[in-house]
């Protein structure tokens, strides 16, 4: 602590990122990373970017990559914005669409950045409860005095929220924004950018980080209305015109171009979670119905933090949110059929031994 912070400095709660040890013997199933590398079509694109630009700054619209992501889910490249990985993104609209003294809403669990920001913007914020099953109560979210945000699917909870109800909630929030976080939709049934040419109150969020292997580039996007795409614009350029480097432009438009590597990754992905949860109700494990690349269980036999410190140190890293609601359960993600089958063994040891 410093005498020359900002007083508000010393009251905020940093947000606390998944355990990252530099370990090749760790099976490291903590953070919903994805246990694919990238296409080789990106890997390939970031060289040539490397060998022959990289004194040139990136191009501040990033307008081929907004192009190429519009044609992705019929938009124009005006409804599309780009940042350093979702996080910035999120960050941005928070400054760009919540205002001080009118309470924006969110699910009491839930990504546990949002209540950071939310204290980082002096913002107000009304916590509603999850339901007793986990999932989200649209009306819970209706009539917002200054927004809304929630994930889709939630997180760390891996639950769904069907379109239509996310169309309740944009009817009944009809002046205030709905952003809706989609890191993990791609593990699911659809998007809702699908209503957004028809809800201008709408932000989509999303990220290269989980379904396209690239949480090492650090890409995000928001795709809305074209006023809402220009407002983030405004506020971005009023911090740093450059956020996209030259080698995560090049690297993304490879990951959006090669569908076919994108599809055969996810499938795989959710082809392994359904067998872990699968394997993990055989042992009377309680898992949440999960959309996600990874899965929230309840352990039976075993406290949920007990089997997370013995994991631990097994070489296994997994998360535990000692939290209300939480208390007794882990999140896992999803990693290869081999990598999850050798953490079914030790789960298996632990909790016969």
């Amino acid at each position: 602590m410093s005498r020359f912070w900002n007083p508000l400095i010393e009251q905020l709660e940093p947000y606390i990122p998944g355990e990252q040890l530099d370990d090749s013997s760790i099976i490291k199933l903590n953070t919903n990373e994805n246990p694919f590398p990238p296409s080789p079509n990106v890997i390939a694109a970031i060289e040539e970017e490397a060998r022959t630009k990289l004194q040139l700054y990136p191009s501040p619209a990033v307008d081929n990559l907004r192009e190429e992501i519009g044609g992705c889910y019929g938009l124009k490249k005006e409804q599309v914005f780009i940042g350093n990985g979702s996080d910035e993104v999120l960050a941005l609209s928070f400054m760009t669409f919540f205002e001080p003294g009118k309470a924006i809403k969110y699910p009491d669990i839930t990504y546990s950045f949002y209540p950071v920001y939310a204290k980082l913007y002096q913002l107000d914020v009304e916590e509603v409860a999850l339901e007793d099953d986990f999932t989200i109560s649209p009306p819970s979210l209706f009539n917002a005095e200054g927004g809304v945000i929630f994930p889709n699917p939630n997180a760390p909870t891996s639950l769904y929220m069907e379109l239509e109800a996310i169309e309740e909630i944009l009817k009944n929030n009809p002046d205030q924004i709905v952003i809706v976080d989609e890191a993990y939709v791609d593990f699911a049934k659809a998007s809702a950018a699908s209503l957004i040419d028809s809800y201008p109150n709408l932000l989509v969020i999303q990220t290269l980080s989980k379904s396209r292997s690239l949480a090492g580039l650090r890409v995000g996007m928001a795709m809305g209305h074209k006023d809402l795409i220009d407002g983030l614009t405004r506020v971005k350029d009023s911090f740093n015109s450059y956020t996209i480097d030259r080698l995560a432009i090049a690297g993304a438009m490879e990951a959006f171009r090669d569908t076919a590597y994108f599809e055969k990754t996810r499938n795989e992905i959710i082809k392994t979670r359904e067998y872990f949860r699968q394997e993990l109700e055989k042992r009377d494990f309680h898992v949440l119905p999960s959309q996600a690349n990874f899965v929230l269980a309840s352990p039976a036999g075993i406290e949920a933090e007990k089997l997370f410190m013995e994991l631990k140190q097994a070489g296994f890293l997994i998360r535990y949110f000692n939290k209300p609601k939480l208390e007794n359960y882990l999140r896992i993600s999803i990693g290869t059929k081999e990598q999850m089958t050798k953490l079914l063994h030790a789960i298996d040891y632990i909790i016969e031994k």
